[in-house]
């Protein structure tokens, strides 16, 4: 359980490093908005697979509230792994905010002034979190979950307003980083929200077009619920 639950923090704080350091290195290369964008999705994306084929294995490779709260009430896991997953993924996007910003010589403590808000971009958050949640739960092997899921996200970043959090620590995260990567704090709620609404929908989809059963972890009870 301690093994799993570092693992946790330390994918999740490496994800948030890489989701909010590419930004900040795009930005200082290009005042090309949509080459920062494409460099930053590949990042993401990129980070997002080596972590999930290395620590699937461990924790199940959630990285995700989102999907630690599916796990949880598909009961894949106990609600008291979900809990102490959830707090490690949010202390370590919040680390990972602050380890991107100490390796491009920022100030470690930032507040975002990039705003984010809109019925579009909070249904955006819905369509994306949902489409990973479906992806997730359909994945029976961490090799599927590693390019299935970035997969997802890549395109996410393109086709939706929001360029695609779906990701409740990661939001949290970005917004203690006033960078390319930033979203206001006063936005976050709602992000977050149209997250959690999206992962119910997501695993009301997924239940009704895969639910297949999968044996749990032998670790953690985790299933196919990855990011």
């Amino acid at each position: 359980m301690r093994r799993a639950v570092i693992a946790e923090a330390l994918g999740s704080m490496l994800l948030a490093a890489a989701v909010i350091g590419s930004g900040i290195m795009a930005q200082r290369l290009t005042a090309d908005g949509a080459v920062a964008l494409l460099a930053n999705a590949l990042a993401t994306v990129s980070t997002l697979a080596v972590l999930i084929v290395v620590l699937a294995p461990i924790s199940g490779a959630h990285l995700n509230p989102a999907v630690s709260i599916v796990a949880c009430l598909r009961r894949r896991i106990d609600p008291s792994v979900a809990t102490a997953y959830v707090v490690a993924q949010v202390l370590g996007c919040l680390l990972g905010a602050l380890l991107a910003h100490a390796m491009f010589d920022l100030p470690a403590l930032q507040i975002s002034t990039h705003t984010r808000t809109g019925l579009g971009q909070f249904l955006s958050e819905v369509v994306a979190t949902a489409g990973l949640i479906t992806i997730a739960v359909s994945c029976t092997t961490p090799q599927q979950a590693a390019w299935r899921i970035p997969a997802w996200i890549g395109a996410a970043y393109w086709f939706t307003a929001s360029t695609s959090f779906a990701n409740p620590a990661i939001t949290i995260a970005r917004a203690v980083s006033d960078t390319f990567s930033g979203i206001r704090p006063a936005d976050v709620p709602a992000f977050v929200a149209a997250q959690l609404l999206g992962a119910l929908v997501g695993m009301g989809i997924a239940g009704w077009l895969v639910d297949n059963e999968i044996p749990d972890h032998p670790r953690t009870g985790a299933a196919p619920e990855r990011t």
